[in-house]
C-alpha cells in the first residue's frame, strides 16, 4: 500500500448510489493527481490521506485507487470557502458561503455544526435556511459516523452508504437496536455477517428477529442450489439446526413472515411449499401466462402442408411423423416444447419451423441462454439469435440489481420467440422472457430434457415437459447418418441406462483404462499436447476440450488447469502473469469468461466496435500490461479489453467443468472419469459430458466408474411448485 497525501480540488465523479469517486487532489510534492474509490463523503476543500495503490486504467490513464481514507475538513478561511462554495451543503453557493467566511472566519464551520441558527444573522439566510444548512452539515457528519461506527464490524463504505440512504441520522442507532435488519432488501449484506455483528453485540440467540432473518437466509441459500422453495419439512429443521434453537420458535416465526409477505405458502395435499416472493411470483406467473399461451391459438394459418412441402422440396428433405407434428403445432399452437437426444433432428426441426413463420411473414426472434450457445443456433439455422439478456435489454439499477428495458409495456416486437438450450433457463429468466412477449406471440422451446438443469433455481424444462400440459413433442428416431457416431449411439445408450459400448478401437468414440489418478491426469496431458494434435490436429487451442466432472480434486478443473497450463503455455521471461485470488494467468493461456458482463468493450478485426462478454466465452488471453491493470483476450475474430478488476472474471479454460460447457459444443472432448465426488457420479452429468463432442470423444479412467454414473439415475433433486402451479392454472 502507499500514500498519498493533498486536498480536493474537483469532484470529477460520483456515484451517489455506491459512493465511487473520481477526483483531483492537490498534493505538495506532484500536483494535481487523479484518484479513485469508494469515497462518499468528501468534498472540494477536505484534506485527505488516503492509502492505496497506483493503477493504469484502460481509458483514463494513471490513478491512485484509494482503499483507505482520513479525512480532515479545512481549517483557513480559503480552504473553507472552497469547501462551503463547492455545493457540497444544501443552500450554499460561491456568493453565501464569502458571506459567511466574511463573518466568522476560520470558525465557520464550528457555528454550522453547533450553533446553524448563527447564520441567520446574515442578509439572505432566514431562520429556517440555517437550520436547513445545519441538517446537511449534519448528515455530511452523520455518513460519517455511520462509516466510522460500521468500519468496526467490517461494511465497506458503500455498504455504509446503503444502510445511510435508508436510515438517515438513526441508521446507527438502527442496525445496534436490530442488527438483522442488514438482511433486509436493498443493503445486500449476508445473514452470517449479520449474526456475527449481532454477537459483538451480544443480541440473543432466540431472538425472533434472528430466527426470521435465519430462515429468510435458508431459503435464499438453497435457491444457489436450484431450489425455488422448500417443503416446510425440511425448512424447520434446517433452520432450527443452523440457528440452534427450537422447531417451535421457528415454526412460529416462518407464519409470521407469512404474515408480512416475506415468504409466500403452497399448500400441498401432502406438504406445504415455502417460497420467498421473487420465485413465488415467477412461478406463479410463468404457469398462468403459459396455461393461457396453450389454451389460445394465435390466428389459424392456412395452405399449412403445402408449405412445408414446399420447404422440404427446398431443403432435399423429408420429415418423418414427429418433426411434421413438431412444425404444425408450432404454426398452430400458442407454445411448442420440441425435445429429444443427439441425432433425432431437433435442428432440421427447427429451422422448418423457422422458414414456415416467416413465410407467414411472422417476426421471429430466436435466442439462448449463453453467447455460445447462442452464437451455435445462429450457425446452424443461418439466423441471427441472441443471448436472452441481450434480446431483453439488461440494464442496471442504481443499486447494481439486475433488471431488463423489455417488459409489459415495452414489449418485444415479435410474433414469435424461438428459445434454444431451454434446460439452461431458470425461473426468474423465463418469466422475464414471457412478460416481454407481447399479446398473442408464440413461444417454442427447444432443449435436451435429460442434459443437466440451469445453473439459476429452478427445473424449467423438466417441469414443463412432466406436467403433460403444453404441447410437447419429443423426437426419438435417430437419423441414419447419426447412427453411423458411436457418440451419438452411446450418448443414446446412457440415457436409457445402458453402458456405452468401450472396447472399439477405431471411430470416434475411445475409452483409456488406467490404474490410478496421476496416470489418468499424464495421459490426458500426453491426448492434448501430443496424440490427438499428431493424429488428428486438434489442440487445446483449436478444436479440443478437456471436460472435468466438478472443480475440486486431482482431477478437477483446478489441478487438471494447473497441469495443462503449465505444460502447453509455460512460464517465460517474455510472458506476464497475473495472480487472482489463487489462480495464475499468464500471457497466451486460454481462459474462460465466467459471468455476463455487458461493459467490456471490444474491438473487431474489421473496426467494429461493442461490448459485452458472456458467461462461457472461450478465448485467449493476448496480453497483460501495465504490471497486470490491462489485459487483452481474443474471442474469435473481436479482441475485448479488460482492466484488472474485469479480470476476476477470467480463469484458465484448458479444463472446464461439464456445467459450464452446457449450450457449446467442440470438436473434440476429453474426460476424466475416476472415482469423481459421489455428488458428481450420476447419469446426467455423463450424457450432458459425451454430447458436448461433434467429432470425437476420449474417456480416461475406470470402467466401473462409467458404469456407476450409468446406474445412477438420480436426477439432481429439486423442489419446485411450477408443475403444482401449472396444474391449478389448467383446471382454474
Amino acid at each position: 500500500m502507499e500514500m498519498l497525501c493533498g486536498s480536493v480540488d474537483r469532484i470529477v465523479f460520483r456515484n451517489d448510489e455506491n459512493g465511487w469517486t473520481v477526483m483531483d487532489l492537490e498534493t505538495e510534492d506532484s500536483g494535481v493527481q487523479k484518484v479513485v474509490g469508494e469515497l462518499p463523503m468528501v468534498a472540494v476543500g477536505e484534506t485527505l490521506k488516503l492509502q492505496g495503490q497506483w493503477v493504469e486504467h484502460a481509458t483514463f490513464g494513471k490513478q491512485f485507487r484509494a482503499s483507505m481514507c482520513e479525512r480532515y475538513l479545512p481549517t483557513d478561511t480559503t480552504a473553507i470557502y472552497r469547501y462551503l462554495s463547492s455545493g457540497t451543503l444544501k443552500g450554499i453557493g460561491p456568493s453565501l458561503a464569502m458571506k459567511i467566511v466574511q463573518t466568522f472566519g476560520d470558525g465557520a464551520l464550528t457555528v454550522i455544526e453547533k450553533e446553524p441558527r448563527r447564520l441567520a444573522q446574515i442578509s439572505g439566510i432566514s431562520v429556517k435556511k440555517a437550520e436547513e444548512i445545519g441538517e446537511s452539515f449534519a448528515a455530511q457528519f452523520g455518513l460519517r459516523e455511520v462509516m466510522l461506527a460500521f468500519s468496526q464490524y467490517g461494511l465497506t463504505p458503500s455498504e455504509s452508504v446503503r444502510c445511510f440512504k435508508k436510515w438517515g441520522m438513526k441508521t446507527v442507532e438502527t442496525v445496534r437496536d436490530n442488527p438483522y435488519i442488514l438482511c433486509s432488501g436493498g443493503i445486500r449484506i449476508g445473514f452470517e455477517r449479520a449474526d456475527a455483528i449481532a454477537t459483538e453485540l451480544h443480541c440473543s440467540p432466540d431472538d425472533p428477529r434472528r430466527v426470521a432473518a435465519g430462515l429468510l437466509y435458508v431459503l435464499r441459500h438453497n435457491t444457489g442450489n436450484g431450489h425455488t422453495c422448500l417443503p416446510q419439512s425440511k425448512l424447520i429443521p434446517t433452520a432450527a439446526a443452523m440457528l440452534n434453537v427450537d422447531a417451535d420458535s421457528v415454526e412460529t416465526q416462518l407464519y409470521e413472515l407469512e404474515r408480512i409477505f416475506e415468504v409466500h405458502r403452497l399448500p400441498l395435499e401432502r406438504e406445504t411449499l415455502w417460497f420467498l416472493p421473487s420465485m413465488y411470483r415467477a412461478e406463479k406467473y410463468i404457469a398462468a401466462r403459459l396455461v393461457t399461451l396453450a389454451s389460445v391459438a394465435p390466428m389459424v394459418k392456412t395452405d399449412i402442408d403445402a408449405r412445408i412441402t414446399a420447404v422440404e422440396k427446398n431443403n432435399r428433405i423429408v420429415y418423418e411423423d414427429l418433426q411434421k407434428s413438431a412444425i404444425l403445432h408450432a404454426v398452430e399452437r400458442g407454445t411448442l416444447i420440441l425435445t429429444g437426444g443427439p441425432g433425432t433432428g431437433k435442428t432440421t426441426t427447427l429451422k422448418g419451423i423457422l422458414a414456415l413463420l416467416e413465410s407467414y411473414g411472422e417476426r421471429v426472434l430466436v435466442a439462448a441462454p449463453t453467447g455460445r450457445a447462442a452464437k451455435r443456433i445462429s450457425e446452424l439455422t443461418g439466423r441471427e439469435a441472441k443471448t436472452l439478456h441481450r434480446l431483453l435489454e439488461v440494464q442496471w439499477t442504481d443499486n447494481d440489481e439486475l433488471t431488463f428495458a423489455r417488459h409489459e409495456k415495452n414489449p418485444l416486437d415479435a410474433d414469435a420467440v424461438v428459445v434454444d438450450e431451454l434446460s439452461m433457463v431458470d425461473v426468474l429468466l423465463l418469466e422475464s422472457l414471457l412478460r416481454a412477449m407481447p399479446a398473442g406471440c408464440r413461444l417454442i422451446m427447444v432443449g435436451d430434457s435429460d442434459q443437466l438443469p440451469a445453473v439459476g433455481a429452478g427445473r424449467v424444462l423438466g417441469d414443463l415437459i412432466e406436467s403433460g400440459l403444453l404441447p410437447t413433442v419429443q423426437l426419438t428416431q435417430v437419423f441414419r447418418q447419426a447412427l453411423e457416431s458411436r457418440i451419438v449411439e452411446n450418448a443414446h445408450r446412457i440415457v436409457r441406462g445402458e453402458y456405452p459400448h468401450i472396447g472399439h478401437t477405431d471411430g470416434d468414440f475411445f475409452f483409456l483404462q488406467r490404474a490410478d489418478m496421476r496416470a489418468v491426469s499424464q495421459t490426458l496431458a500426453d491426448l492434448c499436447l501430443r496424440r490427438l494434435p499428431d493424429s488428428y490436429g486438434y489442440s487445446l487451442y483449436d478444436g479440443l476440450q478437456v471436460l472435468c466432472p466438478g472443480r475440486k480434486g486431482e482431477l478437477g478443473t483446478v489441478e487438471i488447469n494447473r497441469l495443462l497450463q503449465k505444460l502447453a503455455n509455460p512460464p517465460s521471461p517474455e510472458k506476464a502473469e497475473l495472480a487472482l485470488e489463487g489462480r495464475l494467468l499468464r500471457q497466451g493461456d486460454k481462459v474462460m469468461h465466467t459471468r455476463n458482463n455487458y461493459d467490456i468493450t471490444w474491438t473487431k478485426d474489421d473496426g467494429e466496435v461493442g461490448s459485452g462478454v458472456f458467461n462461457g466465452d472461450i478465448g485467449i488471453l493476448e496480453s497483460i500490461e501495465t504490471g497486470g491493470q490491462l489485459l487483452r483476450v481474443r474471442y474469435d475474430d473481436r479482441v475485448a479489453v479488460y482492466d484488472k478488476d474485469d479480470a476476476h472474471d477470467l480463469e484458465p479454460a484448458y479444463a472446464v467443468t461439464v456445467h459450464k460447457s452446457q449450450g457449446s459444443e467442440f470438436d473434440a472432448v476429453v474426460i476424466p472419469v475416476f472415482h469423481p465426488q459421489l455428488p458428481l457420479c450420476y447419469r446426467q452429468l455423463l450424457y450432458t459430458a459425451v454430447t458436448r463432442a461433434k467429432k470425437l470423444i476420449v474417456l480416461v479412467g475406470d470402467v466401473q466408474t462409467i458404469h456407476t454414473m450409468v446406474d445412477n439415475h438420480r436426477k439432481t433433486l429439486r423442489y419446485t411448485g411450477l408443475p403444482h402451479m401449472l396444474a391449478e392454472g389448467a383446471f382454474a
